[in-house]
């Protein structure tokens, strides 16, 4: 197999990061990506700001790369936004690998060359076939290895709190926003609104933020809070504990904002239904609780991984994250948030079917906290592997800017006093505006 190309799913940072990393190992990529340019999920939210600086967000290998022609990095200390990430970094690395990456090229199926998953035998010998749909039809490539670095983005786990779509939600989609509110495109859908935001995570935080600025500039614009969690808890992270200012400064504006009084936090609250009020939204609770109507809902509950076109794949995925079964144990957010991940590498990653590998977010499955520095290390570590270099594969340094808070075991049902410390302690919480489900 080693004429074949080494197959790279997706033309995000980590699967442009996958390929010159191959390139470097004198191996041929062959990067598909579905979307028209180099990092298109990207620039989806391409008005966000980053909480990693240029620094942490140029992988090694591809800035040799890319100077080697004469592209000289952003400055160091700046965090970007999505936006000038794909532009300034993305879009002219994709060029630099120019002949490695096909743009409209959707990946449907992934299997062992004339073998499907129950077949034992040749799956060690054979090649993998990668079937791809392009707007010319479809075509099938003969692989010697796959690199699925396609990420989540396209998967947002919906509002429903038992991880399916509540009752009435698909019929509300024109009211529901799976990603943070772009309001410099355009204000007028959220201004002088009250809107819900549901979720714990930072893309809810930074939804929290823009909308609690808006409701400074636009009067009768409110904003209230679902958390399926029973308590705040450690939810506005670190502060200025967190290794990644910018992470550590996101958490203490959401925490202003609503000691201000322009977010109303309502906790346990896992939506069951979503009906309709006229040109409103009517949120209930699991237990029953109906939330006052509210005109536009944000669902920032993370995503998950589209798992569909590899169904012919004998992956060991984590019954739980729907990440590599070995790698799951040291991201499972029971656990753990404090971005303490353990160095992993092709070890970890490894599968049942040979030559395949998650990388990147689709690697974490539905776990939060991942960065890019993660995914970096993942394919120089997997490359190595697929070039013969075990010994490279093996030695594997991590190292991640911790978000100085961990929540630990219990953290999204128990009770605020009742939070016990996971890998390590979770801070004090000072009282807040809350709302509570009625006791039932």
């Amino acid at each position: 197999m080693d004429g074949l190309p080494v197959v790279v799913v997706g033309a995000g940072p980590v699967g442009l990061a996958a390929a010159a990393r191959l390139l470097e190992r004198g191996l041929r990529p062959l990067v598909l990506e579905a979307g028209g340019q180099a990092g298109a999920a990207v620039a989806q939210w391409g008005h966000v700001r980053l909480f990693s600086r240029w620094s942490e967000l140029v992988d090694p290998a591809a800035r040799e790369l890319l100077e080697s022609g004469g592209w000289t990095a952003p400055a160091g200390e700046d965090c970007p936004t999505g936006a000038e990430w794909a532009s300034r970094y993305l879009a002219p690395l994709a060029d630099a690998l120019d002949g490695h990456v096909r743009f409209g090229a959707r990946v449907v199926g992934v299997a062992r060359r004339g073998r499907d998953r129950v077949v034992d035998a040749g799956r060690d010998s054979e090649p993998l076939t990668v079937h791809v749909r392009t707007p010319e039809g479809e075509e099938r490539i003969t692989a010697r290895a796959v690199v699925d670095a396609s990420g989540t983005w396209g998967s947002p786990n919906p509002l429903g709190g038992d991880g399916l779509p509540a009752l009435g939600e698909h019929a509300a989609a024109d009211r529901i926003a799976y990603r943070v509110p772009d309001l410099a495109a355009g204000e007028e859908r959220w201004a002088g609104k009250r809107v819900a935001v549901a979720g714990s995570g930072h893309s809810a935080l930074t939804s929290l933020v823009a909308l609690a600025d808006l409701a400074e500039r636009r009067p009768g614009t409110r904003v209230v809070w679902l958390l399926r969690r029973g308590g705040v808890g450690d939810i506005f992270g670190g502060g200025a504990a967190d290794q990644l200012p910018a992470r550590g400064a996101l958490g203490l504006r959401a925490r202003e904002a609503v000691e201000a009084g322009h977010v109303e936090v309502v906790t346990g609250f896992r939506t069951a239904a979503v009906e309709r009020e006229g040109e409103r939204l009517v949120l209930v609770s699991q237990g029953g609780w109906r939330l006052d109507p509210v005109d536009e809902v944000v669902v920032a509950t993370g995503f998950r991984p589209d798992l569909t076109w590899s169904s012919e794949l004998r992956l060991e995925l984590d019954s739980v994250l729907q990440a590599p079964a070995r790698l799951a144990p040291l991201i499972d957010p029971n656990a753990h948030s404090c971005g303490t991940v353990y160095p992993h590498g092709a070890a970890e990653l490894r599968h049942p079917e040979p030559a395949v590998y998650l990388v990147g977010m689709k690697s974490y499955g539905r776990a939060p906290t991942f960065l890019a520095l993660t995914g970096y290390e993942q394919v120089r570590s997997v490359v190595a592997e697929i070039a013969g270099d075990h010994e490279a594969a093996a030695k594997v340094e991590l190292v991640l800017p911790e978000t100085g808070v961990c929540g630990g075991a219990g953290l999204f049902d128990a009770p605020v006093e009742e939070q016990s410390g996971g890998c390590c302690a979770p801070t004090t919480v000072e009282a807040l505006p809350l709302s509570a489900p009625p006791a039932r």
